[in-house]
């Protein structure tokens, strides 16, 4: 089957927050990157969830070193979340956490073995509508995501061999995407033989339309927190042969909004200092993934435009360079 070409549109091109247009959402901001810093920043949010909650989390490969620290997610359970579990699916490429046997061995390595983690394509798939989009109308995802009435989705930002970089967007685009039918659904053309053939601003958006079945199926009851730190531009998924970290750490961001929240964080970055920012830039500019802020938006996901909202300083309204401004240079 020949593949559909699309025109580009502006995925490799950063749009500064003056030249936005539409509503303003709230984005909550602390430079605490502990777990109490986590637990605080969640309570901004956290009242949304209730009943039979889901925490969608990259968990990594075997030993992988830049996932969000468990010590912080154990004590955010215990906490806050009492009864909730850890959701995941598994992969699509061959390797720790291809199969489920696989994965729950991976799972023990990497010590997410105080509280339940369902791996949701375990025992097979359903599908959830796609409203208006390009590429599907209903997308696969594990089957036992139905299970849940909340979503707590608990991103660690960094940056993505293939979507540029990987938010809360793709956190549930991908990660709720079933192994074997749902993510085939976005990363290869039926028939070819390259599994990754779909690429820029295509993958960006079936990624983006299957984020979107997730979302509206929560409706009111998902969130999003992203923790900027140890931003890689390799994704968890690559594991300890993910690229040495170079941008510096900065804080811990949350909101009811999807696209905010991702918009925020990618805001973060392009802040920064030339020099602080340069591998982390080139890698969302080179793999067009700036397109992932501009479908959710005409998708009707939510506002690229906010209010970003220092918890550390009193609910005081800052810019994305405020949040920055302070930042170190990486160090292990």
């Amino acid at each position: 089957m020949k593949k559909i070409r699309i025109p580009g549109t502006g995925g490799e091109r950063y749009i500064p927050y003056a030249d936005r247009t539409g509503g303003e959402s709230t984005v909550y901001f602390t430079a605490d990157l502990s777990a109490n810093g986590l637990e605080a920043i969640f309570d901004r949010v956290g009242a949304r969830l209730s009943g039979n909650i889901a925490v969608k989390l990259h968990t990594g490969e075997k030993n992988g070193p830049n996932i969000i620290p468990r010590p912080w997610v154990k004590q955010l359970m215990a906490d806050k979340l009492p009864g909730a579990s850890i959701v995941e699916t598994n992969t699509y490429y061959e390797g720790d956490r291809y199969t489920t046997e696989q994965h729950r061995e991976t799972l023990q390595v990497n010590g997410w073995t105080f509280c339940p983690v369902d791996i949701l394509d375990e025992e097979g798939t359903t599908m959830l509508p796609v409203k208006g989009g390009k590429w599907f109308t209903e997308m696969s995802v594990g089957g036992h995501l139905v299970n849940y009435d909340s979503l707590l989705v608990l991103t660690h930002f960094k940056g993505h061999t293939q979507g540029g970089f990987g938010g809360s967007g793709k956190n549930i685009g991908i990660g709720c995407a079933d192994g074997r039918i749902g993510k085939a659904m976005i990363h290869t053309t039926p028939g070819s033989d390259d599994m990754w053939d779909i690429a820029k601003e295509e993958f960006m958006e079936r990624m983006t339309e299957s984020a979107k079945s997730v979302v509206d199926y929560f409706g009111e009851h998902i969130v999003y927190i992203n923790v900027l730190r140890n931003m890689s531009v390799s994704c968890d998924c690559e594991g300890c042969a993910a690229m040495p970290v170079v941008t510096p750490n900065v804080g811990i961001v949350a909101s009811t909004d999807i696209l905010a929240a991702d918009q925020a964080s990618v805001d973060m970055v392009y802040a920064m200092k030339a020099h602080q920012h340069k591998d982390l830039v080139e890698r969302m500019e080179s793999r067009h993934g700036l397109r992932q802020l501009t479908y959710m938006k005409e998708l009707g996901m939510g506002n690229d435009r906010y209010q970003l909202i220092d918890i550390d300083h009193e609910d005081r309204r800052i810019s994305p360079a405020d949040a920055v401004r302070d930042v170190v240079p990486f160090q292990l």
